[in-house]
């Protein structure tokens, strides 16, 4: 070896800096991609993990059977009868428990490591959604929960400033058809205000929401479309004449992911680092609707629960569910199976169709290294 060698390597080191794990140890070279530590998941029903259990008066609970039939821990407040997509994105992404309910008094201390579900059935992006189910925990107090209560404690677990660490996980966001189905169309005759323009303002205040959560840390947003709203069992039983969908609560939803799918491309210029991840599942179940059969499905229109008559969403307490719920589409009056789950939770995960999951999928974002 000559004398010119250990400075030949220091050159060779340097000029591979950005492709070599040999000469440094620093992160962002000699990681490939960033492991997810764990999710943080924001919203409504569809992506609740028991919350609403906690709530004393609240009426959008599913804490008891036919809900959880094929959950290994039987009713769980999951609204459906096994595990929702919060569950099944945590399986693809290999997190090693499932997500706790921010509402348990369980949730702390080295629980919260792998992420906290903050999410609340009925709630909303606006403050006043949800009033018809009694006590519910709207989006704006779900961050707040995080902030004052979830972030300090995180930092306090991870030996670590909130800014460091939360680039690892992924922040999940499922909301918005309540404030249609439970609040646009129900006061609809009592405001004066155009679908466009309540849209509109849903999808502001949903950015300020987003701005909120990247100020506080968050650097990976996982937005989750609003499904067919208008294609539930519930919207059917309210027009037991009308066959098919119904086209006003489906205008909404879509009008709403439009925005929500554009929001993507406005917000992230002014969020330095940030990335998101807009799934289409609206996209997802009308495929499965329209062509049940070629999607492993039999029944894209009917509950597979007895639905409870007061409500028209809810399922039946201990009231009976169908057989074969891996065939229906609706496990109650509004919330899919988790069999559709399944098929959300795969495209939103590895799909390659912009159609579904915009501008990538969650496998390309989680190995985004910030």
């Amino acid at each position: 070896m000559t004398r010119e060698t250990p400075s030949k390597l220091i050159f060779l080191c340097l000029s591979l800096l950005a492709y070599s794990s040999t000469c440094t140890s620093h992160p962002s070279v000699t990681k490939k991609g960033a492991e997810i530590k764990g999710l943080f998941v924001f919203g409504s029903s569809l992506v609740d993990n028991g919350n609403n259990n906690f709530l004393q008066n609240s009426l959008a609970k599913a804490d008891y059977l036919p809900y959880g039939v094929d959950f290994p821990l039987g009713p769980s407040g999951r609204f459906t009868n096994g595990k929702n997509v919060i569950d099944l994105l945590g399986d693809h992404l290999k997190l090693p428990s499932l997500i706790p309910a921010f509402a348990d008094p369980n949730t702390k201390g080295s629980k919260i490591v792998h992420g906290v579900n903050f999410a609340s059935g009925a709630s909303g992006i606006l403050d006043d959604t949800g009033f018809l189910a009694g006590h519910v925990i709207n989006l704006n107090q779900q961050i707040r929960n995080f902030e004052k209560v979830t972030l300090p404690e995180l930092e306090a677990q991870l030996g670590h400033r909130s800014r460091v660490v939360l680039p690892n996980y992924l922040f999940v966001v499922g909301t918005g058809g309540n404030d249609y189905s439970f609040n646009y169309f129900l006061m609809k005759s009592s405001i004066n205000v155009s679908l466009e323009a309540f849209t509109a303002n849903l999808t502001s205040s949903l950015s300020q929401q987003i701005k909120k959560l990247y100020n506080l840390g968050a650097r990976k947003f996982v937005l989750m479309s609003v499904n067919p709203i208008g294609c539930s069992p519930m919207a059917a039983a309210n027009r037991p004449r009308h066959k098919g969908c119904v086209q006003g609560l489906n205008k909404a939803a879509h009008l709403f992911n439009a925005h929500l799918k554009s929001l993507v491309d406005v917000i992230k210029p002014h969020l330095p680092d940030s990335n998101f991840v807009f799934v289409n599942s609206y996209k997802i179940i009308r495929d499965i609707i329209r062509n049940p059969i070629s999607k492993g499905f039999k029944d894209a229109r009917r509950p597979c629960c007895e639905v409870a008559s007061t409500n028209g969403v809810l399922c039946k307490r201990g009231g009976q569910a169908c057989v074969d719920r891996s065939s229906h589409v609706f496990f109650d009056g509004l919330h899919p199976t988790e069999a559709v789950n399944i098929q959300i939770a795969a495209k939103a995960y590895e799909s390659d169709l912009k159609s579904e999951v915009y501008p990538t999928n969650v496998k390309n974002l989680s190995n985004v290294y910030v």
